[in-house]
């Protein structure tokens, strides 16, 4: 998540974990992403980490990786601590997106889950340029997130799919469509960029660092 003042209210942060485990569950998206990490990923880089589920689904499908897990929301950051107590596979750390990437090594994956869209544009471009920077050859970036509809009738049907009213748009979203995600992270220098998964306003957006 990125620093704002929704995100230190306890029940803005329980009523947006709660709708986004519900969405991801129900379309499958889970299996999407990670059927895109590569086999080798020892450690990687989850982005927005929020109270640690993709974290959690990475190491139980390889119980060997290593995890980092930014976020700004204490809140969140306190979810994922609970979750991962003595477990020395993962670090937590509280960082705000909307900041260049600290110095935190080489990773086989960079990932994020429904966090990225709160930044602004220009941010959002920088940050992939960053997890580029941050990539070993032959990584992977996979971004899965809340992306912008073509048209406000499909924005208001997508809010209508997952029983969601519209009053409860987050004020924080700053929706981009996956076109112009796609062309960044070719621009940027990743290769087999693609949208590998997309349901009305949710998208895996992917990307592989060259292995030369």
């Amino acid at each position: 998540m990125v620093a704002s003042e929704e995100w230190s209210s306890a029940p803005h942060v329980r009523r947006y974990l709660k709708r986004a485990q519900a969405d991801t569950a129900a379309v499958g998206s889970d299996a999407a992403l990670l059927e895109q990490i590569p086999p080798g990923t020892h450690r990687f880089l989850d982005l927005g980490t929020g109270d640690g589920r993709l974290i959690a689904l990475l190491l139980e499908q390889d119980p060997g990786r290593r995890a980092v897990g930014l976020d700004s929301s204490e809140l969140m950051l306190a979810a994922a601590r609970e979750r991962f107590a003595g477990d020395a596979r993962v670090e937590l750390r509280s960082h705000d997106l909307r900041e260049r990437l600290p110095v935190l090594g080489r990773f086989d994956a960079v990932v994020s889950s429904l966090a990225i869209h709160h930044l602004e544009d220009p941010r959002k471009r920088c940050l992939y340029a960053e997890a580029f920077e941050l990539l070993g050859p032959g990584g992977l970036f996979a971004n899965f997130d809340h992306v912008a509809s073509a048209s406000r009738r499909l924005h208001l049907e997508f809010f209508a799919a997952i029983d969601e009213p519209l009053e409860h748009e987050d004020p924080s979203d700053r929706l981009l469509d996956v076109h112009s995600q796609l062309v960044w992270l070719r621009e940027i220098g990743f290769e087999e960029v693609d949208c590998h998964w997309k349901w009305r306003e949710l998208a895996l957006m992917a990307g592989v660092r060259p292995s030369g």
